[in-house]
């Protein structure tokens, strides 16, 4: 059973107050979102937990959790590093700088380091094509990357 601590009920119960009773279902990303940030990723019981508040079955939150890239079903790293790989960044090297940074970080593509600090995950479009090649780290943009800022910027991460 998922167990929601009593700062994440206030948060919850300001989220329900947004909507009303015939549309509660719509705060399910702002709850998932919720967990996401707590835990490092959406759990099956944290699943059932928002279904059973939102009267929605566990499935139907496990299908809206897997569709969209910002949750997770299993744990990530502190920072989660999304980059860019549309055509906009692809044009501009985000496959190099992918691969400099999975080196920096000594990691696999999809993968999260030993210590539980990085993830590291393509995304299909961060729309921030103007600053390409980007990536999000977080919720912070890094656009107009090289390998040289890419290293700047996970040397400035604690």
């Amino acid at each position: 059973m998922f167990v929601f601590s009593e700062e994440d009920e206030k948060q919850i119960e300001k989220i329900l107050n947004r909507y009303p009773e015939e549309q509660k279902r719509s705060a399910l990303l702002p709850l998932l979102t919720l967990v996401q940030r707590r835990e490092k990723h959406v759990s099956a019981d944290a699943m059932r937990d928002i279904g059973r508040r939102l009267d929605l079955s566990p499935a139907y939150v496990q299908s809206v959790c897997s569709f969209y890239t910002m949750y997770s079903a299993t744990p990530v790293g502190k920072y989660l590093i999304l980059f860019c790989i549309n055509i906009s960044c692809q044009l501009n090297g985000c496959d190099e700088l992918l691969a400099h940074t999975a080196k920096k970080l000594n990691i696999e593509i999809g993968g999260t380091t030993e210590d539980m600090k990085f993830t590291l995950h393509r995304e299909e479009c961060l729309a921030a094509c103007s600053g390409a090649p980007m990536m999000r780290i977080n919720d912070t943009f890094y656009e107009n990357l090289t390998s040289d800022r890419i290293d700047q910027i996970l040397g400035s991460l604690d």
